[in-house]
């Protein structure tokens, strides 16, 4: 099967080979997956899981991108809840082979039904930015109704979505980012735009929920901003900076079906528009994922039409 691999850590992106490596088979409590698209996040380069197995072992070449959808072609032994033929989306494990590639081998548990209605690259746009929206907000940020959230990148991946549900669920929120982005972060549903280059982030006010994709002084300033009783959410690593009285979260994202469903659905009746910036096939992928100018949105990989 065709590939996208990486070898060298040093070179990021750049990094980036098409080769032929051989179809992965199923081990117990998995599914192979023909993937018809796929996403990537560009910062998986830096993760120590795409480098080296749990034992700290080297496991280069290593086929990069989590996020697929696809139709499973086989089961592993004692695999229950999927079937062969079965549209699915997900999220893969990060010490195992990914999706830039004609199949991929994946725990059933980290997959959820794909409804019919639902095409395979707008799938695939989902499960990093759904899930990280999801847990951001209802698990780690504990969102109330009638509560502020502050979104950084609110014209990105992740941030159009949180930005999104967060409206959804009865929030005012400001959405941040550079100047080209206040249309676009508004049409995802920000009530308001901080440019993050010329507007005084520090004169916003008291915000409950501070959703963080960006880290460095924009949260360090965003920290002094959080209400007593408030949440800091990061998802760039530790958090350097603490709200005076309220909480600081840091998290990684985790495979959840369940929480798929309520994303996917929404999409589905169009309270959920995902985030996709390009989309370009598995022979292009390499030219795609090293863009020349800067690009908002998700670049999703067509593996197979």
């Amino acid at each position: 099967m065709k590939a996208i691999v990486v070898t060298d850590q040093a070179a990021g992106t750049a990094g980036m080979t098409l080769v032929e490596r051989p179809e992965p088979s199923a081990a117990i409590n998995d599914v192979v997956v023909e993937v018809r698209a796929s996403g990537f996040v560009p910062t998986e380069l830096t993760w120590p899981s795409t480098w080296t197995d749990r034992r700290g072992s080297d496991r280069t070449p290593t086929i990069p991108g989590h996020e697929l959808a696809g139709v499973v072609t086989a089961l592993g032994y004692g695999t229950t809840g999927l079937s062969v033929g079965q549209r699915v989306f997900g999220l893969t494990d990060w010490y195992r082979d990914g999706t830039l590639a004609g199949y991929v081998a994946v725990e059933a548990r980290n997959l959820a039904p794909l409804p019919g209605d639902v095409d395979f690259p707008e799938g695939a746009s989902l499960p990093i930015s759904g899930l990280t929206a999801w847990q951001g907000l209802f698990e780690h940020g504990r969102l109330q109704a009638g509560q502020s959230v502050l979104v950084h990148g609110a014209a990105g991946a992740v941030g159009a979505v949180v930005a999104q549900l967060a409206r959804e669920f009865g929030a005012y929120v400001i959405g941040t980012g550079r100047a080209a982005d206040r249309q676009k972060s508004l049409d995802f549903g920000a009530h308001e735009f901080v440019d993050l280059d010329a507007d005084a982030l520090d004169d916003l006010g008291g915000v409950d929920l501070v959703f963080d994709v960006i880290g460095g002084d924009v949260q360090r300033r965003s920290a002094a901003l959080v209400r007593p009783g408030g949440t800091l959410v990061s998802v760039v690593g530790p958090v350097e900076a603490r709200p005076t009285d309220g909480r600081a979260v840091d998290f990684v994202v985790e495979s959840d079906r369940a929480q798929l469903g309520e994303v996917v659905q929404r999409v589905r009746d169009g309270r959920l528009r995902t985030n996709i910036g390009t989309v370009a096939s598995l022979d292009d992928a390499v030219a795609a994922l090293n863009p020349t100018e800067r690009r908002t949105g998700k670049t999703i990989i067509r593996v197979r039409r």
